[in-house]
């Protein structure tokens, strides 16, 4: 499976770009899935919910299926939190899995940029970042080769994360 990543600080158009990055490149005819890395807790389950309350009774996994879906929970319990690499063996083959987040590991990236949230430009200190979408002109140097793409310009970006992928 090829891998590509978009990162960035928060409320730099990460999830917005993700978003329109699958629905742009599932419409080319390509399969595509996603890993999300969260810096807090969250719950995909309801409290109440039959799947909850196996998971708050003690079950490691809960797996949830539907004629529509199927869900695995898994609680960590004190373990550490699994690696990308290994995450990513856990997902079924596809053509591309996109990445949301995990700015220090080793895959490419793009780097989502919004002038107005006031971050530093990540790029110039990450050679995985091959590229960034801004939502302005950058007036910070970046690496040479290292692309700028209009934050909104979706179908420029997905065409160049694809040539990088090699798909």
């Amino acid at each position: 499976m090829k891998v590509f990543g978009v990162t960035g600080w928060k409320n730099a158009g990460k999830t917005g770009l993700m978003e329109r990055l699958v629905s742009e490149i599932t419409a080319r005819g390509l399969a595509v899935s996603t890993i999300k890395h969260a810096h807090h807790s969250f719950d995909v389950d309801q409290p109440g919910r039959d799947s909850h309350r196996h998971r708050m009774a003690g079950a490691q996994e809960v797996l949830l299926v539907s004629g529509t879906r199927v869900a695995l929970m898994q609680e960590l319990r004190g373990a550490p939190e699994p690696e990308l690499d290994d995450l990513l063996a856990r997902l079924n083959p596809v053509d591309l899995v996109l990445i949301e987040g995990y700015k220090r590991a080793p895959h490419p990236k793009i780097e989502a940029y919004r002038e107005a949230a006031g971050n530093p430009l990540i790029a110039p200190g990450d050679a995985t970042i091959r590229a960034v979408a801004a939502d302005c002109p950058l007036k910070v140097d970046r690496p040479e080769g290292c692309p700028v793409f209009e934050l909104n310009d979706t179908s420029t970006i997905a065409d160049f994360i694809l040539r990088e992928v090699g798909l």
